[in-house]
C-alpha cells in the first residue's frame, strides 16, 4: 500500500472512499450531498484544489487525507481498512507536513474519531450545536501543537 498525492484519476475512487467510509462511520448523521455531489466536489474542488493524500492497493483508493493550511479537511479510510495502521500513518504524514500544529474539526457522535485524535495528541477547544456545518450535527473542534523542544 502506497500513500501518494492524489492526480485528478484518483478523484472518483477518494469519493468512492468517503461515501463508504462516511455511511459506515457515521450512520445517524444526515449526509448534506448526494453521491453525485460528492463526486463531482472530489473532481472539481477537493483534488485540484486541495493537498489531497491518498492510500492506494491493489484495489484502488482505500483512504484519503486532505489538508488546507494547518486544518485537516478530511481523513477518511474505506471501512475495511480501519484498525490496520492507515490512520495513523496519514496522521503522521499530517504532521511531518505542518510542523507548526493542526487544527480540525468532528462530529460529536463520532466517538471513533474522537479516540483517534486525542491519541494522536489533539485537544478539544470548542463544542457547537452544529447550526455552522451543512449536516446541522453538532461537532467538536480539536488542535494539535506540537510538543516544545527544550
Amino acid at each position: 500500500m502506497l500513500i501518494r498525492r492524489a492526480g485528478s484519476p484518483d478523484a472518483a475512487g477518494a469519493a468512492d472512499v468517503w461515501l463508504r467510509s462516511f455511511t459506515a462511520a457515521l450512520p445517524s448523521v444526515r449526509r448534506a450531498h448526494d453521491d453525485d455531489e460528492v463526486r463531482s466536489w472530489f473532481s472539481y474542488v477537493v483534488v485540484p484544489q486541495y493537498e489531497t493524500w491518498v492510500a492506494v492497493a491493489e484495489s484502488g483508493v482505500v483512504g484519503l487525507l486532505v489538508l488546507d493550511g494547518g486544518e485537516v479537511e478530511q481523513l477518511y479510510l474505506d471501512p475495511a481498512w480501519r484498525g490496520r495502521g492507515l490512520g495513523d500513518r496519514f496522521m503522521d504524514l499530517a504532521m511531518r507536513q505542518r510542523p507548526d500544529g493542526l487544527a480540525l474539526w468532528t462530529f460529536q457522535v463520532n466517538e471513533a474519531a474522537r479516540r483517534f485524535y486525542e491519541r494522536h495528541g489533539f485537544v478539544a477547544v470548542e463544542h457547537t450545536d452544529g447550526l455552522r456545518n451543512e449536516e446541522r450535527e453538532p461537532d467538536v473542534r480539536y488542535v494539535w501543537q506540537p510538543r516544545a523542544q527544550g
